[in-house]
């Protein structure tokens, strides 16, 4: 059952992730269904999500879409807030950053609606300037990923291309580059400590490997037309699931 339940929601999760980041918000429920322990789930959820993200992160640098030397900046630093998010963890409620979500996430989904950012042109920064509000965003959503987690994908797209001016598909790629490293970051930790069920993990990777393949091919072929209903359609499930924990 636990297969059953968990591998088709992973390949889900993939096509997501691929598309608009945030498939941990169906993977990581996935693996509390099928009733792991929560700090279990999350690290096997790390295991193959981690897997379907280096697949996703290779076939955008396949395809030119991650300038690597940005990408390693990114990723330098978004290993080094996801470690200062963590720590603040231990010293704040969670519950207060779930209210905060209750109305950010509605005005997220408003700003998308309404704003042109998902734009393949969209590239009119100078290098810079560019560099350094990537950088940012890597360093806020670091600290988000490491505090609370779910929809760090989705964030990242949303900042890269509206605060740092990217090509939707560098803003993509760039986004798995960072994601796959605190994927990795927070696999090793879990693993270290026993909370991984590693032929779970790795069978569930193998579905979120397909998810991530075929997600990236439909996002070649469709850009922002398939870019911007994916992302509403995992805010919705973000607020339903924070509401959820708030009530």
């Amino acid at each position: 059952m636990e297969y059953l339940t968990v591998c088709p929601l992973a390949f889900i999760a993939g096509f997501v992730d691929a598309v608009a980041g945030g498939g941990g918000l169906i993977s990581l429920p996935a693996y509390l269904i099928a009733g792991l322990p929560v700090h279990t789930a999350i690290g096997t959820n790390k295991l193959s999500s981690g897997m379907g993200t280096a697949i996703a992160a290779w076939q955008f640098w396949k395809n030119g879409c991650i300038p690597w030397k940005q990408a390693a900046l990114c990723c330098i630093v978004a290993l080094f807030a996801s470690g200062l998010g963590a720590n603040l963890g231990l010293l704040l409620d969670e519950s207060i950053f779930r209210i905060l979500l209750l109305f950010i996430l509605p005005a997220t989904a408003v700003y998308i609606l309404f704003h042109k950012s998902f734009s393949s042109e969209n590239d009119d920064y100078p290098k810079t300037k560019a560099v350094f509000f990537s950088i940012l965003t890597a360093f806020i959503v670091g600290v988000y990923d490491g505090f609370y987690g779910p929809g760090t994908g989705t964030f990242l797209i949303l900042l890269l291309t509206g605060l740092a001016h990217m090509r939707l598909d560098t803003a993509n790629g760039i986004a798995k580059s960072i994601n796959l490293c605190t994927n990795l970051a927070g696999l090793a930790v879990l693993l270290i400590n026993g909370k991984v069920m590693i032929l779970l993990g790795f069978i569930a990777g193998i579905f979120s490997i397909l998810g991530n393949y075929i997600g990236t091919r439909c996002f070649q072929r469709g850009g922002a037309k398939i870019v911007k209903p994916m992302i509403i359609f995992v805010i919705a499930i973000f607020f339903i699931k924070t509401l959820f924990e708030v009530l």
